[in-house]
Parts: C-alpha cells; structure tokens; sequence
C-alpha cells in the first residue's frame, strides 16, 4: 500500500474554500521515471527551480570531475546517485512546489493504487464534520520537570545514581 499526501489549493475569486476536484495526491516513495529520465520528469512535473538546481548540479559536479581529470566510471557512478537523489525526494520536490504556491496540506491516504487512495481519503472527507481536521491532532501531553531544588556541588550529570545513593 503507499502513502499519500493530499493537497488542497487556494480558493478561487468567489470560492470560500477549493471544491475537492481540484485536490492534488503526492504518493510517497521512489519515482522510477524521476530517476531514470529526471530532467524530463522535472520538465513535465512544471518543477522549474528543482529542474534548474538539477542542472546547475550535474554541470558544476561534471566540469569539477572534469579538472581534477577524474575517471568517467566515476562522473558515470556520480551521475547515478544523483538520479537515484531525485528518484528518491521527487515526491517532496512535488510537494515543495505546492508549498511554495499556498497548497495546503489537507491530510494523509493510503492505497494500493491512486484511484483506492482518493477513494479512501473522499469516503473519510465526507463523514467528517463541518469545521475539523481530517487529520486528528494528537493530544498535548507535555508535563513539567521535576524540580529537585538547587543544585548541589556533589550533584552527578548524566545517567549515573546520584552521590551517596546505594545502588
């Protein structure tokens, strides 16, 4: 099953709020096509900044190669882990353009595949309550420290028994 993120854009003129049509679902994982052909999924994806970063990237790492007259299987190898990068973080490029344009993040979904996951997200989008997170916020549960009073020069720091104490 993956993972998804679910986006929602900024409304309209006219529209309190983006109709659910318009939401965007990021999966989570490795993106086979962002690895094996990055500048043209950057180019498809619109991901101008990551597809500039991209290039400027591969032509300072190549030309540095290139002068310290190192091996190609090496600028070859190094050509790899950068797409293996970009396979890897595609979906939080996707995700930080959204960001960039005032998408909010509306919740998570699972799913074997797209279709389930908008099924499952819009099954739970509809049950919920006018005014609530779809997402739960997890419960504040912050305690103070324990106050002890002050500090004594016999005092230990760190995890050992404290001075005098049996073990």
């Amino acid at each position: 099953m993956s993972t998804y993120t679910v986006h929602a854009p900024p409304p309209r003129r006219g529209e309190s709020a983006a109709p659910p049509e318009r939401f965007k679902f990021v999966r989570d994982g490795f993106y086979f096509w962002a690895f094996l052909l990055a500048p043209f999924w950057l180019l498809v994806h619109r991901l101008w900044l990551a597809l500039f970063g991209y290039l400027v990237l591969s032509g300072a790492i190549g030309v540095g190669l290139y002068m310290l007259h190192i091996l190609q299987s090496v600028g070859w190898l190094v050509g790899l882990l950068i797409a293996l990068l970009v396979g890897f973080e595609a979906s939080t490029l996707w995700r930080w353009k959204l960001s960039r344009r005032s998408w909010t993040l509306v919740g998570f979904t699972v799913g074997d595949d797209l279709e389930n996951a908008e099924r499952h997200f819009f099954a739970a989008w509809a049950t919920r309550r006018p005014g609530t997170a779809l997402v739960p916020a997890p419960p504040r549960s912050y305690s103070a420290p324990a106050a002890r009073g002050a500090a004594s020069p016999s005092d230990i720091i760190g995890l050992f028994p404290e001075a005098g104490e049996p073990r």
